[in-house]
């Protein structure tokens, strides 16, 4: 069956390259809400993450008959959408930052609101963290524990040695991890 997908997604990936939109199209649906994910965690601005996340696609459509299968499509797609969050949050300033968990919550129907209260705060303060985290370490972090890719492929996605992937992703936790507890001390949480 994996192959199967896999051939499938390689047709798919062969006809978009040719032209075909409705071929991309698809490899649109089945990956957006990753990509989104990624930018997401990288930026923790929901509006800015659809803005980066269109972009993404929009560049990896007039690229693709350049893309040269070496890498899976997904990998060169979160190329494409981390340069350009990272490259978007250079050029705007720091501001508040809308709360994707808030609009999901409002998806999902009424919940007790003590419980959506506790879960803001977690997910205000988890998103606070990353967002303090060096860019190198946040970018690791995020496609490692938000889009569940392997070390090789982030080294592959961000062309940097797999070593530096690894102490890089242990930096980042070990900070992440820093930050919370201070923020727990402190009776933030």
């Amino acid at each position: 069956m994996i192959g199967t997908i896999q051939e499938t997604e390689e047709k798919i990936l062969c006809l978009a390259q040719q032209g075909d939109r409705g071929a991309y199209g698809e490899l649109v649906c089945r990956y957006y809400e990753n990509v989104i994910r990624v930018v997401y965690r990288l930026c923790g601005d929901v509006h800015l993450s659809q803005d980066v996340a269109q972009e993404a696609f929009i560049r990896a459509w007039v690229k693709l008959p350049t893309y040269q299968p070496k890498a899976p499509f997904r990998n060169w797609l979160y190329r494409i959408a981390v340069n350009l969050a990272l490259d978007a949050l250079r050029k705007r300033p720091e501001e508040n930052i809308a709360d994707e968990d808030e609009i999901f919550l409002e998806a999902q129907g009424m919940p007790n609101p003590e419980t959506v209260y506790l879960e803001k705060e977690r997910a205000d303060m988890m998103q606070t963290a990353i967002r303090a985290l060096p860019e190198a370490a946040r970018t690791v972090l995020v496609l490692r524990e938000y889009s569940d890719l392997s070390y090789e492929e982030i080294a592959n996605v961000l062309d940097i040695p797999m070593g530096t992937v690894m102490s890089r992703l242990n930096y980042a936790r070990n900070r992440l991890r820093e930050i919370l507890n201070i923020s727990w001390s402190n009776g933030v949480i």
